[in-house]
């Protein structure tokens, strides 16, 4: 599932009749990056949700993505902004989307650039075959967020501490996997037919302290492309 319905403020004006991840970077929508890297793994069936000029996404992807030496993408689509005239925050649109994805699946924001992450089959049966709930790929503390988001044990164990805190020296990716039964914290109905909106934090927090997630550090090019100076870097 590629996370694609946010509305981009920091980004405006960019983002007044473009979707953040249709912004291009070295050539490309942002979100085509992700796109092809699960494809060059093997996950050739996608889901994007959308919300704020989302039908701009479905029309320039389509029902199929095909790249020159990648397999064919199926792809599908949970529109938010269509079905609730609003997007439904990160856990609410995952939930939303929930009967059309696998037992076990990948999430990445559509709008973080790195290029060189490799979704790895190998990392979902692993993931699969464990006792936890969600599985988080960590950066090291980029300059924008140096109070982290969350620690990680040296067994692999994500810790939920405060920002800031001693520790504290990761922050989220966006790229994780997650069981279907992670979500059963937020207690909503699959679908979410009444279109709740749910942040995903409070959950994975919840889920910290109860031992259930589990992480490694990513180590790669990784940009949260946040503001348009950021975007400029990218391309310069």
């Amino acid at each position: 599932m590629l996370l694609a319905a946010g509305r981009g403020e920091r980004m405006r004006p960019l983002t007044d009749a473009l979707p953040k991840p249709l912004l291009a970077v070295r050539g490309q929508p942002l979100m085509a990056w992700p796109m092809q890297a699960l494809a060059r793994g093997g996950f050739t069936r996608q889901l994007i949700n959308t919300a704020w000029l989302g039908e701009k996404i479905s029309a320039h992807f389509g029902a199929q993505a095909n790249w020159p030496g990648l397999p064919v993408v199926d792809l599908a689509y949970s529109n938010e902004g269509h079905d609730f005239g609003r997007a439904l925050e990160t856990a609410g649109g995952i939930v939303r989307a929930l009967p059309q994805l696998a037992e076990v699946f990948w999430v990445v924001a559509g709008d973080v650039f790195a290029p060189n992450f490799v979704f790895a089959p190998e990392a979902l049966q692993r993931f699969a075959a464990s006792q936890h709930t969600a599985h988080l790929w960590l950066v090291p503390n980029p300059a924008h967020n140096l109070g982290g988001d969350f620690g990680l044990s040296p067994a692999g164990q994500v810790l939920n501490l405060p920002k800031g805190s001693e520790g504290c020296e990761h922050t989220f990716s966006t790229i994780a996997l997650y069981k279907k039964a992670f979500f059963a914290a937020a207690e909503l109905p699959p679908g979410n037919p009444e279109g709740v909106a749910l942040a995903l934090a409070p959950l994975l927090r919840s889920a910290m302290d109860r031992g259930e997630v589990s992480g490694e550090v990513y180590a790669g090019e990784w940009t949260d492309v946040g503001t348009p100076e950021r975007l400029a870097q990218l391309n310069g």
